[in-house]
């Protein structure tokens, strides 16, 4: 294992309680982790953290770029800390819902301060200033892209960079240059913001190393279509002359489904081979920089993945390919060292991927939600894992440990009481952490809404759905000492 027994939270950043409608970089993450530190928890697991959309329903999962942060997350009163705010331009702080995001809201209220601090820092940056976004473009090849891509997004909202015309689809030089001319303020202002955060997330980064707790990022195997990834680099996709996808992700169909069509661009894998898989040690070289452990989504795709044509609507019409297996990750570890990975392997049985996961000693995933109380010996109850597992209470995609409960038939309800040891009246979040915080797990995670005993209303995503997901928050009463003392104690119990 690549891991000692540990013990972590999952509470993505858009969760974190905070005054300006959003979780962000700023006091509510300090507080929140201090509330780490105080129950002496290892691990922070977030979803990943670049810009969403409202047309993919905010998801984190379906960003315009694998390397960018998303800039709702910054800070105000760290800009103004900066100098490129006055407090009174915060004024006056609409009022925010504290239980959930309200994403147009916190975008009609924070898109003209992050333009204002970009105002102000055109005004009155010192040279050391500009020197540093300047270092830092450097430092971060993928940026003039990313800048670039999003000022022509923004300029032609109606269509995906698929439909731009076609010297800017094809990225011919010539076109290239002459867009970088006449969109030069809108690249520095996406540049500017993206500076902004990369300083606010590593303060926040050294903060949590401070208290004693890693971040535990999250890489979704796919990037969405319309993304910065896609057009700057076609060439690490399956994509026809016109670069336009030739295949799409998906799952094939199943006894009692048809299948899912993703539809995200698949990999051209022998061609990022040949290029040493480039694409890839850029992307995670990015994430090490953001994060000290890293969640791999849907790790099946690396060993065999599932490609659609992209003129089919069908999942049907699929085939099996072979993903990159050892090769990439032994790559990996030539170039960036023993990478820090845990495989999401939820919902597969296939040999390919477990092979592969058992070769580096990547953690696989358990969730008993997925378990049959009744029966004995039943592989997802915690008491049957084993230390090749993180196990979870439940994941950003499931329903809270309550509302999964409350769901149960009463037969299954009482072989979990009679599992775990709870009576009747014992709070059934507790007894399940209980449990999984017991197990031979090489670590045990929590959500922040069963630490709280929430039901199905605090909910964080539903997966096949687009509206009010992603939007729960916690206040900071709910940051409670006793809740902090108990998971303190649980640790002493089984962790340490």
């Amino acid at each position: 294992m690549r891991f000692d027994r540990s013990d972590g939270v999952f509470c993505h950043v858009t969760s974190l309680p905070g005054a300006y409608g959003i979780g962000d970089l700023g006091e509510g993450a300090r507080e929140f982790l201090s509330f780490l530190g105080d129950a002496d928890v290892d691990h922070w697991q977030i979803c990943p953290i670049g810009p969403t959309l409202s047309v993919a329903g905010e998801s984190p999962y379906q960003s315009p770029s694998a390397f960018a942060g998303n800039p709702l997350f910054v800070d105000p009163d760290g800009l103004v800390d900066d100098g490129w705010l006055d407090p009174a331009d915060l004024e006056p702080v609409p009022d925010f819902p504290t239980d959930r995001v309200d994403y147009d809201a916190v975008r009609e209220y924070k898109q003209p301060l992050l333009r204002t601090a970009f105002e102000r820092f055109e005004e009155r940056a010192t040279e050391a200033d500009r020197a540093a976004v300047d270092e830092f473009r450097e430092h971060e090849p993928w940026l003039p892209d990313y800048a670039l891509f999003r000022a022509l997004s923004d300029a032609r909202p109606e269509d995906l960079w698929t439909g731009w015309p076609e010297p800017l689809r094809t990225r011919d030089p010539e076109a290239l240059a002459a867009a970088r001319e006449e969109h030069a303020e809108e690249v520095r202002f996406r540049e500017f913001v993206q500076w902004t955060f990369d300083r606010q997330w590593r303060d926040l980064r050294a903060v949590a190393a401070e208290e004693g707790v890693s971040i535990v990022g999250d890489v979704p195997i796919y990037v969405a279509l319309d993304s910065a990834d896609v057009w700057a680099s076609p060439e690490a996709f399956q994509l026809d002359a016109e670069n336009r996808p030739t295949a799409v992700a998906g799952v094939p169909p199943n006894a009692g489904d048809t299948g899912q069509r993703w539809g995200n661009p698949l990999y051209d894998w022998e061609r990022l081979a040949e290029a040493e898989y480039d694409w890839w040690l850029d992307r995670f070289r990015r994430l090490f920089e953001l994060a000290d452990v890293a969640r791999l989504d849907h790790f099946l795709g690396f060993a065999k993945y599932w490609a659609i044509p992209a003129d089919s609507d069908d999942p049907a019409d699929g085939e099996w390919r072979d993903g990159p297996g050892r090769d990439l990750f032994e790559t990996v570890e030539r170039e960036l060292g023993e990478a820090p990975f845990i495989a999401e392997d939820l919902g597969f049985e296939e040999p390919e991927m477990d092979e592969l996961m058992a070769e580096f000693g990547f953690p696989g995933m358990s969730v008993p939600q997925y378990a049959d109380w009744c029966t004995e010996g039943n592989e997802y109850q915690p008491m049957h894992y084993t230390e090749g597992v993180v196990g979870y209470t439940s994941t950003h995609d499931t329903d809270t440990w309550v509302g999964y409960f409350d769901d149960l038939p009463e037969r299954q309800r009482d072989c979990f009481r009679y599992n775990v040891g709870a009576e009747p009246d014992d709070p059934v979040e507790w007894a399940i952490i209980d449990d999984v915080w017991a197990s031979d797990a090489i670590m045990a995670m929590t959500t922040l809404q069963d630490l709280l005993g929430l039901g199905s209303g605090a909910r964080f995503n539903e997966p096949g759905t687009l509206a009010g997901n992603w939007e729960w928050r916690v206040t900071r009463d709910a940051l409670d000492d006793a809740i902090a003392d108990r998971l303190w104690e649980l640790a002493g119990d089984h962790i340490r």
